[in-house]
């Protein structure tokens, strides 16, 4: 407001028309928010019709000291400036504001000057502030996505699924993105003013967040807190007794307001899909187009070989550098490569995951998809690394009596399945692999690899006689809780019997390949009759395997079969997913804002061991902040409990209520419920502002 008897009476941003036109009334009502390369309008009151000779002006500064300081020009210039135009009626301005499409986002304050023709101030109106941010519906930013139904998704939408398992069973947990939760925007803009190049250089840092080749840099250094103030740690390995455990999470949402209301501490833990979350979560806030990408068989190559090289020597084995992930998740966002030859536009993987340093930071991308296809190394950000997550060769060695290394499998087809995203239309699963490599086996996929310098390599170094045996690893889709089988099947193909020695080696294994324990071993000499199958059945019971299974819920069996006579070995890996248990979420009456509802969240105890510590939490965006319901006692085997809880919905339309059940032996259930919320009195609603 300004001074008392001033000229100028009140400055009125039009918060509600101007954010239901940029498509940020989501965010917030009150405060206004609009998107660069699009106009907005706000209202001037003057107390009297403006006096003759005098013409308003307007200032914009962003930064914590003004770094940046503009003068919007009066009318439309030859370049990409901030200009407005304005209308009069009696005491009454409306200005017209617009800002170019390569605008820097942030936070601005708006100053409106009364100028007297000779240049000097006669009245001054400070501290109006509203925020600007990408715009992804103007065709000129660099950011446009000139699809409706992709906008809908990759921005609009705060519900989304993330893949998980294995490349050959593949399952889904729902996460919440919350982009429009109160404060989440403000987060996000403290995200980076707690960079390094921000704090380093502000106001360096402030003009180049035009740019979203800069700012999407910026989150992926600053979703993990390796070397800054990041958000999340990661941790891959049990007991998580300091923080939460990674598959607890079940939305960004809380993540970023824990990291805001601690001081700038890092949350801890994370692990991939939780650092994909929460980068997909700020960078759709701040208008970049983005979806979460999951690899099925995902390589980490470190020596930059394009290879995975693991020694099996079927022993206690050291942790090494190269692995192989059971998943890897990681983002795409979209937009022009203006910095890079044509062709580079479009999607663009930046993976927030710390895994190894790019230029010096624990961040990776933007790298645009097609040059992954196309095999060009060259091209920033991080793109071998990337190339090798889709296309390593996975080599398989054994060291010799005599202490030599013998290779006894290249496997060039096993890395890069599935490569899946959530459909556009709904929570299934879109499979984008072909985004990112040719048809495996075709002459467009050759060429890529040559390109790449990829050496195409056999099976083997030296001549091969043809296979005697085949070597299989038939599995059931065990529940976890449960006694299984699995069988090794060996295949004679020839003639005349052989006699074969066995290794058989089972284990609890992380998602990305930690071992945890071993379950089984088994050696032994058979002899596999001519055109006949041997077979061996392993036996797993729960209370085996669950002293060493990881909250992944995963086992890998390896197989070596050594035919007397043959140089090489036959070599079977499979890993064995346990199914989890689903909560059951009843969501009693219908939704309406503003009014309470209630819900039940069930689960029965699968195992045959009672739970303690049981615990329930539960979100959803629009619906409810983070909350937690502790099960009391014990809940004994085949036990079922019921939990009750009562929210009040905030906003309007299809939400989705998410729920996670945590205990001492059994972890990572999930449940999710949609809840269709309706307006019942359009007049009588009150409206929530967000404040920071």
């Amino acid at each position: 407001m300004a001074q008392q008897n001033s000229f100028i009476v009140d400055v009125d941003l039009r918060s509600h028309e101007n954010n239901l036109f940029h498509h940020t009334r989501e965010i917030d009502r009150e405060r206004l928010i609009v998107r660069r390369g699009q106009p907005f309008s706000i209202t001037v009151q003057l107390s009297d019709s403006l006096p003759h000779k005098h013409q308003l002006e307007l200032v914009l500064r962003l930064g914590k000291r003004d770094e940046v300081v503009i003068k919007v020009q009066r009318q439309r210039g030859t370049g990409d400036k901030w200009w407005f135009n304005q209308q009069e009626a009696q005491s009454e301005i409306l200005l017209t504001l617009h800002s170019p499409a390569d605008a820097i986002i942030g936070q601005y304050y708006l100053s409106v000057l009364l100028m007297s023709l000779d240049g000097h101030i006669v009245e001054k109106m400070n501290e109006i502030s509203f925020h600007l941010l990408f715009n992804p519906w103007c065709k000129d930013d660099v950011v446009y996505l000139p699809d409706e139904k992709l906008l809908h998704e990759y921005i609009m939408n705060e519900d989304g699924v993330i893949f998980m398992g294995t490349w050959d069973y593949i399952r889904s947990i729902p996460w919440n993105y919350g982009q429009f939760e109160d404060f989440v925007m403000d987060i996000c803009f403290e995200v980076l003013d707690n960079s390094k190049e921000a704090l380093q250089n502000f106001k360096t840092d402030i003009e180049r967040r035009s740019d979203p080749v800069y700012i999407s840099r910026i989150i992926t250094a600053m979703v993990n807190a390796n070397g800054d103030r990041g958000v999340l740690i990661g941790c891959w390995k049990q007991p998580y007794l300091d923080g939460v455990a990674p598959n607890r999470w079940t939305g960004s949402v809380p993540i970023l307001r824990k990291w805001h209301k601690d001081g700038i501490k890092a949350v801890k833990y994370g692990q991939c899909w939780v650092f994909a979350g929460v980068a997909c979560t700020v960078l759709r806030c701040l208008g970049i187009p983005t979806r979460l990408i999951t690899n099925f068989a995902s390589a980490h190559d470190v020596d930059g070989n394009l290879s995975i090289d693991f020694v099996e020597d079927f022993e206690s084995r050291e942790e090494k550098n190269d692995s192989s992930w059971n998943f890897h998740c990681w983002v795409e966002s979209w937009m022009r490569r203006d910095d890079l030859p044509k062709g580079n536009e479009g999607w663009q993987v930046l993976d927030p995951t710390p895994q190894e340093l790019s230029d010096g930071e624990f961040c990776c991308g933007p790298c645009p998809v097609s040059a992954i296809k196309e095999g060009n190394l060259g091209v920033k950000y991080d793109a071998p690394f990337i190339f090798a997550e889709v296309n390593a060769d996975i080599i398989y060695w054994r060291f010799l009596p005599g202490g030599q290394k013998q290779k006894i499998r290249v496997d060039q087809r096993s890395v890069g399945r599935n490569i899946s995203t959530k459909s556009i239309y709904g929570n299934g699963r879109e499979d984008v692999t072909l985004l990112y490599k040719y048809p495996e086996g075709s002459k467009e996929e050759r060429e890529v690899y040559k390109k790449a310098g990829r050496r195409v390599t056999h099976h083997t170094d030296g001549k091969v006689a043809p296979a005697r045996l085949n070597l299989l690893i038939k599995h059931p889709n065990p529940v976890f809780g449960t006694d299984f089988d699995v069988i090794l099947e060996v295949t004679n193909e020839r003639c005349d019997d052989i006699n074969v020695h066995l290794t058989v080696h089972a284990i609890a294994v992380t998602y990305n390949s930690l071992h945890q324990g071993e379950c089984q071993r088994q050696m032994n000499d058979v002899t596999v009759s001519a055109q006949k199958a041997h077979k061996e059945v392993l036996h797993f019971r729960y209370e085996d395997y669950s002293k060493y299974v990881s909250e992944h819920h995963l086992i890998r069996v390896k197989a070596l079969a050594e035919a007397l006579g043959d140089s090489l070995p036959l070599m079977a890996v499979a890993d064995i997913p346990l199914n989890m248990p689903e909560l059951h979420i009843q969501v009693l009456g219908k939704a309406f804002v503003w009014e309470q509802l209630t819900a039940y969240i069930s689960f029965t105890n699968p195992l045959p061991v009672p739970l303690t510590g049981g615990v329930f939490t539960l979100e959803g965006a629009g619906l409810l902040s983070e909350t937690q319901i502790y099960a009391e006692g014990v809940i004994s085997p085949g036990q079922k409990v019921s939990v009750k809880i009562t929210f009040t919905p905030m906003r309007t339309g299809v939400r989705t209520l998410l729920a996670d059940f945590d205990s001492d032996r059994l972890k990572d259930v999930k449940g999710v419920a949609s809840v269709v919320v309706r307006k019942k009195y359009r007049n009588m609603i009150p409206v929530l502002s967000g404040r920071f």
